[in-house]
């Protein structure tokens, strides 16, 4: 923590200014820290501010209010974006333990008034091709010093452990000890690799993260580089911190960089100041990345200097809201540049001020328990007494976090580090999601959206929860319709099952739902669509459905979407497009590939209570053209397109059974009929036009069986033969079980192979008996061993022999005596 004062000397930080003067005190934290977040909150009682400025973006000053609200839960983080490029984003996360966000708490709970200093969004978002370059975190340079190979643990074990106000001062010494030397640096500027207020960019929507973040810190960055960033002057600062003991012999950190970005934002820090001040503040407050504290103490000297590097600065439009976050997100591990390894050790540090340990590692065994692990209380004593024994043996006064998961390593998870991953993940990282008030500013998509989550009932959660949705319910039917309405609008937070809706009916969706921060501006983008979920989703599909080089199969699709999400809007104008684009396109596979997808959609329209009379008649329309082109398309085709086409041919066939309409099963079995008929056809398409039409009882066995024979009869290469029983077998292994003259007449033609053709032939048939269940095949090779060869039956067989018919009689007639 240091002081300024109007004219006070750099060396006089601390004193204590002139009567009528104001002050200014600077706290230079570390962003995500609960350590610094206690601190910060008993130092602002102890100054009592007038005015509070926090780093962030300066824009953002009306939005502070709403931290007040009841329903305003964090993690949260400011979202700025451009209006007419919502892609063009940037967020500042806040945690509870985040100081920033004490901060904010203890202005809104005393009546002080809290502003942002940082530049603001709108110059934020302008900048695309700035100065930053990568560098060095100053955390890890002291730690290095301090001869930790993290600086997590090091700022853990001197800060977040031993909260006190008093190191402030001392971090904002040895800070300015390695800003001296840095290039571009002193106290007039500076870059932290470890700080949020460089906000996490959003350029792309799929990444929340964008490369100008700065690269994180790793031990392998620390062992690429001999040298010592600290000089004998740097060591002299730190001692004078207070922080003699933690120096080493010598540092493996490598040398620190001021890029021109950072000295921007100092700049913009401290005309802000000078405005606070010459508003009439007497005692001010201002909160930033520690590395940024020694540019901001002292005198502020003249403003000309910052105003010649804040000029010429790009801007463009900028929105602003809060929006909820995730502790996931707030984890390094998800290259947020200012993440920290633990954000939920963090939140319980904060929260549970009370034998923070035990009652952790309480929650621990919890974990470990709803995965089904034996977990006692024993273990939890045990536990405690493992970390508290490390803590002392390393000289901590608590301990850490590296204590706590070495005792649950070794006590809960008997060295298991797959069970210790649960707890890393559910606990240490954690997935709490925060809330935001309904009142926040936002588009009106997301105010709809809010309102139909609410209505409905749904929950916004960041673990993955399983929804199964029974759409004979009116309130399942209104969900599955908002779910689908997302995912149309590139809004992925409902995900279905596989095998849910097509393989288990028509009355039952099952979903895995899961929230992620990146969706609030996916929102934001598709509010160029609609107001309302249902007419952005319906301008969205009928803009695709319009676009150039659509096809069939695609338009098909997008009338089952369409059907799902319930946008009656678009239906008319997506069966107009699929009726002219079917009428236009001459690909039988492409017809083809879309009749499933619209008999689908005819077969949902009835569960939900659609009018599918529109559709069926673009469906009638569809099998026509199939039925009149299939014929000919099914000649002069090499292995791969038969097996493609034979798949398509599948699919069709499931799609009219299930259809069940008498005209149209008529139509397609006649067409089905004329290419088995066919002598010019692939033996994969031949074989499976046979074994349909057996299945729907329109070929008797002993026309199966004669197909079956000529299929194998000399005239046919091996390769044609293979080709034809893997289209007549293909995925029906238990025919071949049940039906053991068709078995025989096979297992015939294989033993009367000659060796060259039997080994060109039997990499075709271990592909079509390789698609078999393993207990199909057991079962055929149990119906080989049992069939054996069979008898041959005499000429004579019906005759009657006299001879044996006497004995026969007289043998009966002694029974029959004996018995009288």
């Amino acid at each position: 923590m240091s002081e300024q004062t109007g004219g006070t000397r750099p060396d006089q930080a601390r004193d204590e200014p002139a009567a009528g003067e104001p002050v200014t005190r600077v706290f230079g934290i570390r962003h995500h820290g609960p350590g610094s977040a206690r601190s910060l909150a008993q130092a602002l009682e102890e100054f009592r501010p007038d005015t509070i400025l926090i780093e962030g973006p300066a824009d953002a000053d009306p939005l502070v209010g709403f931290v007040a609200a009841d329903t305003m839960s964090p993690p949260v983080a400011l979202l700025a974006y451009v209006p007419d490029s919502p892609a063009r984003a940037a967020f500042w996360p806040f945690a509870v333990f985040s100081p920033e966000w004490q901060a904010m708490r203890y202005g809104v709970d005393n009546g002080v008034p809290v502003r942002f200093c940082d530049l603001p969004a709108t110059n934020v978002l302008a900048i695309e091709d700035d100065t930053r370059v990568d560098r060095t975190d100053p955390l890890a340079a002291l730690a290095s010093a301090a001869g930790f190979d993290d600086a997590e643990r090091w700022w853990d074990a001197v800060v977040e452990s031993v909260p006190d106000t008093a190191a402030f001062d001392a971090i904002t010494e040895a800070m300015a000890a390695l800003r001296e030397d840095a290039p571009g640096g002193g106290l007039a500027a500076g870059t932290d690799s470890n700080d949020p207020e460089t906000p996490t960019r959003r350029d792309e929507p799929a990444t929340p993260i964008s490369s100008d973040q700065p690269a994180a810190h790793t031990e392998a960055d620390d062992r690429a580089t001999s040298t010592d960033p600290l000089t004998s002057s740097d060591r002299e600062s730190v001692e004078s911190a207070g922080l003699e003991h933690l120096l080493p012999e010598t540092t493996r950190a490598g040398p620190l960089v001021v890029d021109e970005h950072t000295l921007r934002r100092e700049a913009y820090m401290r005309q802000t100041m000078r405005q606070v001040l010459k508003g009439g503040a007497r005692r001010v407050a201002v909160v930033c990345g520690a590395w940024h504290a020694p540019a901001l103490v002292g005198p502020l000297g003249p403003a000309a200097p910052d105003m010649r590097l804040l000029k010429g600065l790009p801007k463009t439009k900028a929105a602003l809201t809060w929006v909820p976050w995730t502790h996931s997100r707030l984890a390094s591990g998800s290259g947020y540049g200012a993440g920290v390894t633990s954000p939920g050790w963090y939140h319980h540090l904060f929260t549970e001020t009370e034998r923070p340990v035990a009652r952790w590692l309480t929650k621990v065994a919890g974990v470990l328990r709803a995965h089904d692990l034996p977990v006692s209380s024993a273990h939890i004593i045990e536990s405690v007494r493992l970390a508290d024994t490390l803590a002392a043996l390393r000289g901590r006064p608590l301990a850490g976090l590296s204590e706590v998961t070495e005792a649950v390593r070794s006590v809960m998870c008997g060295g298991d580090e797959t069970m210790l991953r649960l707890v890393v993940d559910e606990l240490v990282v954690g997935e709490t999601l925060g809330a935001v008030p309904e009142n926040t500013p936002t588009v009106p998509l997301a105010a709809d959206l809010r309102a139909r989550i609410k209505t409905l009932r749904l929950k916004q959660e960041a673990l993955v929860r399983t929804v199964d949705l029974d759409l004979r319910k009116e309130r399942d039917v209104e969900r599955s319709h908002l779910l689908h309405r997302l995912r149309l609008l590139g809004i992925e937070w409902g995900t279905p099952t596989v095998g849910e809706v097509r393989s288990t009916g028509t009355f039952r969706e099952t979903w895995s739902l899961r929230w992620e921060p990146e969706f609030e501006v996916r929102i934001v983008e598709a509010a160029v669509w609609g107001t309302t979920l249902r007419t952005a989703a319906e301008a969205k599909i009928l803009d695709t459905a319009s676009r150039d080089g659509v096809s069939v199969t695609e338009l098909a699709d997008a009338l089952e979407t369409a059907l799902l999400a319930d946008l009656g809007g678009a239906t008319d104008g997506l069966i107009a497009r699929l009726e002219a684009a079917a009428a236009l396109d001459h690909d039988v596979t492409h017809l083809l590939g879309a009749l499933p997808g619209l008999t689908r959609t005819l077969r949902y329209g009835d569960v939900r209570g659609t009018d599918t009379k529109a559709l069926e008649h673009v469906a009638d329309g569809l099998l026509v053209r199939i039925c009149a082109g299939l014929p000919g398309a099914v000649t002069g085709l090499d292995t791969d397109a038969a097996e493609a086409l034979r798949r398509q041919i599948d699919a069709a066939h499931t799609a009219v059974s299930t259809r069940d309409d008498t005209r149209s099963t008529t139509e397609w079995l006649t067409t089905l009929h004329r290419i088995a008929d066919r002598d010019d056809v692939h033996g994969a398409i031949g074989g499976r036009a046979v074994r349909l039409l057996c299945d729907a009882e329109r070929i008797d066995d002993a026309d199966s069986a004669r197909r079956l024979s000529a299929a194998l009869s000399v005239g046919n290469t091996p390769a044609a033969k293979a080709a034809w029983i893997d289209g007549f077998l293909g995925g029906r292994g238990l025919l071949l079980v049940h039906d053991r003259d068709l078995l025989r007449r096979i297992d015939d033609w294989l033993r009367d192979l000659p060796e060259d053709q039997f080994v060109a032939t039997l990499p075709l048939l271990r592909r079509t008996f390789g698609s078999f269940e393993s207990g199909e095949r057991r079962a055929i090779g149990q119906a080989l061993r049992d069939t054996g060869p069979t008898p041959a039956v005499a000429a004579n067989a019906s005759a009657v022999d006299p001879v044996r018919g006497q004995l026969a009689l007289r043998a009966a007639a002694a029974i029959l005596g004996a018995a009288g």
